[in-house]
């Protein structure tokens, strides 16, 4: 007992809190095993706050302790969501639970059924593991309430989380989000907490809600056509071992695709996710045996999600016959581009259409739209806030497609978060196009940067873990703020927009204006030749991320790869400016 009288006052509380309650043999099992290493570091993590929803809901390290995910802190998070639904929307209310292949995901998603049913609400609980949109769309299929998905998205083993949805399928916003959490910090002891499963409460849901969602999807094939002719095309699919292998191979298959090839060794599910380092679709070591894969079939496309399917990573081959792995701003960029070539070869683009991006996300995406004459709207980090405004929007526009620079992408309005299931059937789709026009989608993205510009960017996330992480984060963000870089990569900083004071100050005349979104910690640095730098803290991994987008004129494609090396290097100066 020694190492607690070395604990901050508030930590020492609620580790005594922790080991004196009604907490199970388990938990104060591994909590005494910290105290008798002298684990301060450990147990100061474990202890030092209670989880809080960020861009994604709740989410951390498994492990026991008020800053980790365990039975406890989810159930607390669904006393208080339950407090909050109730009282917002009635007694009779209902809500529908998901989880994916995480380790804890099952047992997890158990005990907020039990917490939910307990509460006297309708659960409708997936008899198996599904794909993060296809419960969005459920909660607004079935008319839910609200709703819980179980995952940590593309983080590392060790974690898991807790995904909240509101009634039009989306992830809280505010104000909802801090009243939850105001709710959430009121459950401050066990009992507390209705525990008790109402079994009548819950009824498994699965097979019903999965076609009506495929029909939903098969709903937004443009080209039809070209798909029949290029039925043939090989594509090469893996979900890193989590929920995308339960519906996109079906999905692909129903929008016509007969050339599908799985990689065997990743559609085993496994929390362990044994095959790679990192589940993560943005890293090039977690695609690297569906890269193999294409590469012995001469693969079209290579495709694979992430755990819970909401993001979706792609390889295409250049010119040279070489896969390439396309980041997040290219596929949304080409995606949103290709959705409105395809409207408007329908003639179906009238003015009342719109696409939505996040501000770190492609300026590209904004050119393209403008050149179609469709309104492309800008929001913060964070699919929640393209929900959002998807919702405000419902049945005054059509939503066409949209997405982020990390990978998640939307095309139709069947949902409210990102759709990693329809945004492949959609990507395959797009590459059937291009190829049954005699061209490749390498081509395609050439011909696209010669129009529109060549937009380059790059992504640069420090990991700073723990408490003290935490503080050198708010110190670097204060450090910018006060000391605003004057020049990178050799060009001016003209304007900086601070998104927490809402903001936006040339650098030049002294001139202020206001940001029209609501408050959040971003800055971004604007240079006199349009490049952007975006600097921001995650709200769902302990990292500071800095997003850098230049762009340039590229005159034809036989330049692409000087270009290429140009724009790289003025990317390299510029971070170096930043000190990174």
């Amino acid at each position: 007992m020694a190492a607690l009288g070395q604990l901050d006052a508030s930590v020492f509380g609620k580790v005594n809190q922790w080991m004196n309650g009604d907490y199970d043999i388990e938990t104060k099992a591994e909590i005494q095993k910290l105290i008798e290493e002298n684990n301060i570091t450990e147990l100061t993590d474990s202890f030092y706050k209670d989880l809080e929803f960020g861009t994604g809901g709740l989410r951390g390290i498994m492990g026991a302790g008020s800053n980790r995910v365990n039975k406890y802190t989810l159930a607390a998070a669904t006393q208080g969501f339950a407090n909050f639904i109730i009282a917002q929307y009635g007694a009779k209310s209902s809500v529908v639970i998901a989880h994916d292949n995480r380790n804890n995901s099952t047992t997890f998603a158990n005990v907020v059924a039990d917490v939910f049913s307990a509460n006297g609400l309708k659960v409708y609980f997936f008899e198996g593991l599904r794909p993060t949109p296809e419960l969005s769309f459920a909660i607004r299929y079935l008319g839910a309430q609200g709703g819980v998905v179980l995952t940590a998205s593309h983080n590392p083993k060790e974690y898991n989380g807790y995904k909240a949805y509101g009634p039009d399928g989306g992830q809280l916003v505010a104000p909802y989000d801090q009243i939850v959490m105001d709710e959430v910090s009121k459950v401050d002891e066990l009992p507390k907490i209705k525990f008790n499963r109402i079994t009548e409460n819950v009824v498994n849901i699965g097979g019903d809600i999965d076609e009506a969602y495929i029909s939903a999807l098969l709903g937004q094939s443009i080209s039809k056509d070209a798909i029949h002719r290029q039925s043939d095309l090989c594509i090469v699919f893996s979900p890193i071992h989590g929920t995308g292998g339960v519906l996109v191979p079906p999905v692909l298959k129903r929008f016509g695709f007969n050339n599908v090839n799985l990689v065997e060794e990743q559609m085993v599910t496994d929390g362990n996710f044994p095959t790679v380092i990192y589940p993560n679709p943005e890293e090039h070591e977690a695609l690297s045996m569906a890269l193999r894969k294409g590469e012995s079939l001469n693969a079209d496309v290579v495709l694979a999600t992430d755990p819970d399917a909401d993001r979706v990573g792609m390889a295409i081959q250049n010119d040279k016959g070489q896969f390439i792995l396309l980041n997040g701003n290219q596929a949304v960029s080409l995606l949103v581009h290709y959705v409105l070539t395809a409207w408007k070869n329908e003639n179906k683009l009238d003015g009342n259409q719109y696409v939505v991006k996040t501000i770190v996300t492609s300026y590209l995406i904004d050119k393209i739209c403008s050149e179609f004459q469709v309104e492309c709207h800008n929001v913060l980090t964070g699919f929640k806030f393209v929900g959002e405004l998807m919702t405000r929007l419902e049945r005054k526009k059509t939503f066409l497609a949209g997405g982020e620079e990390s990978y998640g992408y939307l095309v139709g309005e069947h949902a409210r978060d990102k759709d990693a299931v329809v945004s492949c059937a959609m990507l395959a789709e797009m590459v059937a196009y291009y190829k049954d026009k005699g061209s490749s989608l390498y081509e395609a993205m050439l011909d696209m940067y010669i129009k529109y510009g060549y937009y380059r960017e790059k992504l640069i996330s420090i990991t700073m873990k723990g408490k003290s992480g935490a503080e050198e984060i708010k110190a670097m963000m204060e450090r910018f703020r006060q000391d605003t870089p004057a020049m990178l990569g050799g060009q001016k900083v003209v304007m900086l927009k601070d998104y927490k004071t809402s903001v936006a100050r040339n650098l030049v005349t002294g001139e202020t204006s206001t940001i029209e979104l609501p408050s959040s910690n971003v800055l971004q640095f604007i240079t006199d030749q349009g490049s952007i730098i975006s600097a921001r803290p995650s709200g769902t991994e302990p990292k500071i991320k800095f997003y850098c987008s230049i762009v340039g004129k590229l005159n034809d494609k036989a330049s692409f790869d000087t270009k290429t090396a140009e724009l790289d290097a003025t990317l390299d100066d510029i971070m170096k400016d930043l000190g990174l």
